[in-house]
């Protein structure tokens, strides 16, 4: 049975989508790099609404992401 063939998301190159393919769904490591070099400088985004007055997506007393707990919260 021969692995279907997927457009590279970063190029559109037909490449083999299978365990053989290190890169999948990506045809090389380049565009890999390329890809993941487009969402580390936020060209790409995810659709999300804005955050409600007074939150701003950090803990307010550790500025930790909001699914850090701090030690004291955290379950024993």
């Amino acid at each position: 049975m021969t692995a279907p063939l997927v457009e590279c998301p970063a190029c559109g190159r037909r490449t083999e989508f299978s365990p053989r393919n290190a890169w999948r769904p990506f045809c090389s490591q380049r565009c890999k790099m390329v890809d993941f070099g487009a969402w580390a400088s936020e060209r790409y985004v995810v659709a999300a609404d804005p955050p409600e007055d007074g939150q701003d997506g950090q803990n307010a007393q550790t500025g930790d992401p909001p699914d850090v707990a701090p030690e004291d919260q955290r379950a024993r």
